[in-house]
């Protein structure tokens, strides 16, 4: 099979990540990188044994495919060019800076068969992926994304920044509509909302509550699940997960699970059991740009699409829409 053509749009930190991940990936060819600061991009090239384009064009005409991960308020632009060109695009979150931008990008990239796929790199967390044959119906989740202050990623608020990685895993795992979204906010060392909370609320009764800042002392990236007979922690940062389930007194428990007790009496009598699902080794970004790859090949839809990117960013935008008003009401 011909491998496909990458290249990568922005050699910041995280383009360089990209760039290596492709450098690793055998279904792909790197063809070199681009960024506006030359110097970076021709560091960049020289690390991972790729070559270094002074010239947008020239790249896009080399390749079949990109990453961009420029800033986000470029995402648009790179994105809507390079599929105009007819090039299957990987962008990073978000997907762009505003709705209408997200809605054109996924219409155009529909329009020309073309696969868009949204770098949300925490679906592919070693804790996450542990957990799929668990989680069936959340009821309640909550999420505390807490990160140290760095000036990267401050030109957009920390909504966008770190919390929309929990606002797209919540989307993923409960199936229901939004219908009702309440937040609040502070920006206190950028200009842009540092520190945030939201409660979303959804049509089947379940409730998401996500707090997310970029001012905190101690990194922390945990999330918690609540469904009928079941509870569930991951943490992103060490990718280890804990199951705590209530299961029929009378049923035997697996192996690799302990028992904590029973509650209840009679025949409502259940027994609580405990396990850590075995951890897949996995690195995150290499396997959602090998899936990227794979997608292309194979001419199936991105496993996180662009239409999965442009319904996180609407959310995100009603929590900041919410936050701007509880600000106004403050001041008022």
């Amino acid at each position: 099979m011909e491998k496909i053509k990458i290249g990568v749009i922005g050699t910041g930190h995280l383009g360089k990540l990209h760039t290596k991940m492709y450098s690793q990936i055998d279904t792909c060819e790197l063809i070199g990188v681009y960024d506006i600061n030359m110097e970076e991009a021709k560091l960049a090239a020289q690390e991972f044994g790729t070559k270094n384009f002074e010239d947008l064009n020239d790249l896009l005409n080399s390749v079949n495919a990109v990453s961009i991960a420029a800033s986000t308020n470029s995402h648009y632009e790179l994105a809507n060019e390079c599929l105009d060109k007819g090039l299957h695009v990987f962008v990073e979150k978000p997907i762009t800076a505003t709705i209408p931008q997200a809605e054109e990008l996924v219409n155009l990239s529909n329009q020309k068969s073309l696969n868009l796929q949204v770098g949300h790199i925490e679906r592919f967390n070693p804790a996450l992926l542990a957990l799929e044959k668990y989680i069936s119906n959340p009821l309640f989740i909550q999420t505390d994304r807490l990160a140290q202050f760095n000036p990267r990623g401050t030109d957009v608020a920390v909504v966008l920044d770190l919390m929309i990685h929990d606002i797209d895993i919540i989307l993923s795992l409960i199936k229901s509509k939004v219908i009702s979204v309440e937040a609040s906010g502070v920006a206190v060392v950028s200009d842009n909302v540092d520190i945030a909370n939201a409660r979303i609320k959804f049509e089947n009764g379940a409730v998401a509550n996500v707090t997310a800042s970029r001012i905190s002392q101690k990194k922390m990236r945990k999330m918690r699940i609540f469904q009928k007979d079941t509870y569930l922690s991951l943490d992103f940062i060490t990718g280890t997960s804990e199951v705590y389930r209530l299961i029929p007194a009378e049923e035997k428990n697996d192996s690799h699970s302990i028992s904590f007790g029973e509650i209840g009496v009679g025949e409502h009598k259940k027994k609580v059991v405990y396990e850590q699902p075995q951890i897949k080794e996995v690195n995150a970004l290499k396997y959602e740009l090998e899936l990227f790859i794979k997608s292309i090949s194979e001419k199936t839809k991105p496993v996180i699409s662009g239409e999965d990117g442009h319904r996180a960013l609407r959310i995100a935008e009603l929590i900041l829409n919410k936050i701007e008003e509880s600000i106004q009401q403050i001041n008022d």
